[in-house]
């Protein structure tokens, strides 16, 4: 299958941002070496202590010179902070430093009041989905140059490279999300890490709203890629006790104790012991927040989610503890589906 990696470039156990961004390229390095598609940071804000991924357009410029053949892409860049057209710019930027290797990875969220607020962001929008996919339009139109000749922005022009255009991607974790992506003719990739009990009926809205777009960064058919929490060791044991991790995590962030990231002992003690191993075979709609395993159990897993809901590709987010675990699980997962590593 073809597999990618999304970063959250986590800032380690006494580290600082810088040591963050050193393991990032040092990954997207070892990805592009194993045989991964694509390689993609995400955009958080006001979480210092543990994610220093807050400006991916900073960081793919820093990737760009670091690698040579990989996709690199956003996972997402948050449309609602940003102007369409300075977006845009961002892209077309990265493209003349990498050249035919960016995807567009176009999304929203909301963070915190503070942060929203010290972005400019407007909170209560009178029509969020509308007003999303304008601005996904709006990118589009600017790295294309679809805008009409009677337009204002006819004459506004993006730097790029000459060479294939940034490619848009519209990614979510909701229906409203998945109907955008697909009435626009766009690529989508669901965010099953976020909402994995919306896989199913996303993937299925994209499919049904779906349209062929007559914008050259548009599709005649439906393509989806799935991002979910993964995590590979050598046992199913080992593996389960590193996702510890990413579950207390998640308890944490329900709390409202956001930006905090437990060791794995603490996870494990928080929980009330290790998590179960994810079972070979997952029943009926399960979509489980986060999968682990060893290297066939895994690849395994990641087939029958695949196959679930028709996904052409796949893409592995982690919350771990450890830089080492996170570069050992992609290791142990490219080997095992196949990949074809340098």
């Amino acid at each position: 299958m073809d597999l990618s990696l999304v970063d959250l470039s986590p800032v380690p156990e006494g580290g600082t941002a810088a040591d963050a961004y050193a393991n990032t390229v040092e990954t997207a390095k070892r990805a592009e070496e194993l045989g991964y598609s694509r390689f993609w940071v995400a955009e958080h804000h006001g979480m210092a202590g543990t994610l220093a991924g807050t400006t991916p357009e900073v960081l793919l410029g820093r990737l760009a010179g670091a690698t040579n053949s990989i996709r690199l892409g956003t996972g997402a860049v948050l449309l609602n902070h940003y102007s369409p057209f300075k977006v845009a710019e961002a892209f077309g930027s990265l493209d003349g430093l990498a050249p035919g290797r960016i995807d567009a990875g176009l999304g929203r969220a909301n963070g915190s009041p503070a942060a929203d607020s010290a972005l400019g962001t407007e909170r209560h929008v009178e029509d969020p989905d509308g007003d999303h996919r304008e601005k996904i339009e709006a990118v589009v139109s600017h790295l294309y140059d679809e805008y009409p000749e009677t337009h204002a922005y006819a004459d506004l022009e993006i730097p790029r490279s000459g060479a294939e255009t940034p490619a848009p991607w519209a990614l979510g974790s909701s229906p409203s999300s998945a109907a955008i992506a697909g009435e626009l003719g766009l690529p989508y990739c669901f965010a099953a890490f976020i909402r994995p009990q919306f896989a199913a009926h996303a993937v299925a809205e994209y499919r049904e709203q779906f349209e062929a777009s007559e914008s050259a960064g548009g599709l005649d058919e439906p393509h989806v890629m799935v991002a979910l929490n993964a995590v590979c060791a050598e046992t199913d044991e080992e593996a389960a006790r590193r996702r510890a991790v990413a579950e207390a995590s998640y308890k944490r962030m329900r709390r409202g104790e956001v930006g905090t990231r437990p060791s794995v002992e603490e996870s494990i003690e928080e929980l009330g012991g290790v998590p179960d191993p994810t079972p070979e075979t997952l029943g009926g709609d399960e979509w489980p927040r986060a999968i682990s395993g060893s290297p066939e159990m895994l690849s395994g897993l990641l087939d029958q989610l695949a196959e679930r809901v028709g996904a052409d590709e796949m893409m592995i987010q982690q919350v771990v503890a450890e830089h080492d675990h996170a570069l050992e699980s992609h290791e142990l997962l490219a080997e095992a589906v196949g990949l074809d590593g340098r």
